[in-house]
């Protein structure tokens, strides 16, 4: 089911991942940890959890079991510069390095810590039982993290341009044209992998860039120009510009191509580039 080997990962690790419907197009994309041998954790998107258990469930071969473990779990994202310095102080062992995963005593509560987060940033997840979690969550701030939202994180993956189920990424669309043909192996013999190869093989009609508009800002759904549409557009506070991600035409998907984005019946000037717009 997974597009990528978690059988690769060791025990202790993390592992990004998609999972495809047979023609291809994207269900989800995930992060499954393994936590022993033959046990692993996949942490969802939450709108997502309802289908994607009962894919799994559905596809599972025999010997495996799924088990529904979200309401058994909170989980805090500590993201940022000072995000591993604020956790490790209220911690009883070194935090886990990234894309790796391990039990700690953090503020007193048992919790899974990840060196893993959706931000670009450096930071750790805490996955703990939610009746725990108020008391974390305290003590987190109490040592200087500040509350943000989705609306903050979702500027943050815009930055380095992180696809997100629902604007980059759904059953309309594979994980090529995506830019996620490296979580791809060829090899797997996964659900949709011949979809995934012919996409692979003859090329997709359209990609995935990265563009900064020259003023103003676009916004998901906003067409462009001559072909394609507007995934995810945002204020980006750190580079002081509008930036986005958008599906065009493959000949206009080259950095340094100028395009057009329709933003409510006015053109925008802007700009193709490299991903990530903001290297951390």
């Amino acid at each position: 089911m997974s597009t990528n080997d978690v059988g690769r990962v060791p025990v202790g690790g993390a592992q990004y991942t998609v999972l495809c419907r047979e023609d291809g197009g994207v269900l989800d994309d995930v992060i499954t940890y393994r936590l022993q041998a033959e046990r692993y954790l996949t942490v969802t998107n939450a709108a997502n959890h309802e289908r994607d258990l009962s894919w799994l469930a559905d596809h599972a071969g025999e010997g495996a079991e799924v088990i529904d473990r979200a309401s058994d779990y909170a989980m805090i994202a500590v993201q940022g510069p000072l995000a591993r310095e604020i956790v490790q102080a209220i911690a009883n062992a070194p935090l886990p390095e990234r894309m790796t995963v391990a039990p700690r005593t953090v503020n007193g509560v048992e919790a899974l810590v990840a060196g893993t987060g959706y931000t670009g940033e450096d930071g750790v997840e805490l996955l703990l039982e939610p009746d725990e979690a108020d008391g974390v969550w305290n003590a987190i701030l109490r040592r200087g993290a500040i509350p943000a939202g989705l609306a903050a994180r979702d500027t943050l993956r815009s930055e380095v341009c992180y696809p997100l189920y629902g604007n980059e990424l759904s059953t309309e669309r594979g994980p090529i044209e995506a830019g996620l043909g490296w979580c791809c192996r060829s090899d797997r013999g996964y659900i949709g992998a011949a979809a995934v190869a012919a996409a692979r093989a003859n090329g997709p009609a359209e990609r995935l860039v990265a563009f900064v508009v020259e003023h103003g800002v676009a916004r998901a759904g906003n067409a462009v120009v001559g072909g394609g549409v507007v995934t995810t557009g945002t204020f980006s506070p750190t580079l002081e510009l509008g930036i986005g991600m958008a599906y065009v035409p493959v000949a206009r998907a080259q950095p340094g191509t100028e395009i057009e984005i329709d933003v409510r019946g006015r053109r925008r000037r802007a700009r193709v580039e490299t991903r990530p717009l903001l290297k951390v």
